[in-house]
C-alpha cells in the first residue's frame, strides 16, 4: 500500500509505499462441544483470515491511500493515473489506519469473541498497536 501524509514536515508528505503486516489477537472461551466442527476453537482462523482479507487486504492492498480532506482529491487525472485510489476521512498514518482496521474487524467478529490486540507494522521496526485493556 502507498500513502502520502498531507501537511507533514518530512519526506512522508510524498507518495511512498510500505509492505504492511497486520497482527490480530482475539480472546474468548474455546468451544467445548464435541458435536460441533469447531470444538476447541475460540474462532476458526480461516474465518478470521476471511474477515481480514475481504475487509482490509482486498481493499487496501496495492492501493494509494490519501487524506480525503486534502487537496490530493483535486489532482488532475489521479484516478486514471492510479488504478486503486482510496480517499479516507483521516490522515493515513499507521496509527489512524490501525484504528480504521480495528473498527472493521470488531464489527465483523462473533459477539462471543473479543478483539484483544491489533498491531499494524508499517516497516520491520515501526508499528502501531491497540490493546483492548487500554480503552
Amino acid at each position: 500500500m502507498a500513502h502520502a501524509l498531507y501537511g507533514y514536515d518530512g519526506p512522508c508528505k510524498n507518495i511512498h509505499g510500505h509492505s504492511y503486516r497486520l497482527e490480530v489477537t482475539l480472546i474468548g472461551e474455546p468451544k467445548n462441544d464435541s458435536a460441533v466442527a469447531k470444538n476447541g476453537m475460540v474462532m476458526d482462523f480461516t474465518d478470521l483470515k476471511a474477515i481480514v482479507k475481504t475487509n482490509i487486504v482486498d481493499v487496501f492492498d496495492h492501493a494509494l491511500v490519501l487524506n480525503g480532506n486534502s487537496p490530493h482529491r483535486s489532482i488532475p487525472d489521479l484516478d486514471t493515473t492510479f488504478e486503486k485510489v482510496i480517499f479516507v476521512d483521516y490522515q493515513p498514518t499507521c496509527e489512524n489506519l490501525l484504528a480504521d482496521f480495528k473498527n472493521r474487524i470488531i464489527s465483523l467478529i462473533p459477539s462471543e469473541v473479543e478483539l484483544k490486540v491489533i498491531r499494524l507494522h508499517e516497516t520491520a521496526s515501526s508499528y502501531a498497536e491497540w490493546r483492548a485493556e487500554d480503552n
